[in-house]
């Protein structure tokens, strides 16, 4: 009787630390997908400043959501190679082709299932 409580206490306590895993990479995936939006909307205007930031920014944070799990890991680096193209054409001023890419990314964030 003994082992099967100790047995529900520790499942009880994965499932709460892993609770806070997965709230933790859907930040990283909202906070990457809101940076991505930055980043569309600042290249579309032509603020290939901005958008380089906001690219940056984006990319950090995709990178640690796509740490989390298999099937959105496909999905983030996807994004992430999309934001390294925003990020290179934003670089050289090309603040429209540099919003495609954030476009492209943002797809793919959704797609991660975050």
């Amino acid at each position: 009787m003994r082992a099967i409580s100790t047995t529900i206490a520790a499942g009880t306590l994965v499932l709460f630390m892993s609770a806070q895993v997965w709230a933790t990479d859907a930040g990283h995936t909202s906070e990457a997908m809101e940076h991505a939006g930055k980043s569309q909307a600042h290249g579309e205007m032509g603020h290939a400043k901005e958008a380089l930031q906001h690219a940056k920014d984006s990319m950090a944070h995709a990178k640690e959501a796509g740490k989390g799990h298999a099937d959105a890991h496909k999905h983030m680096d996807e994004a992430v190679k999309h934001l390294e193209e925003a990020i290179k054409h934003a670089e050289m001023g090309h603040g429209a082709e540099s919003a495609k890419h954030s476009e492209e990314a943002i797809k793919h964030m959704r797609k991660s299932g975050h």
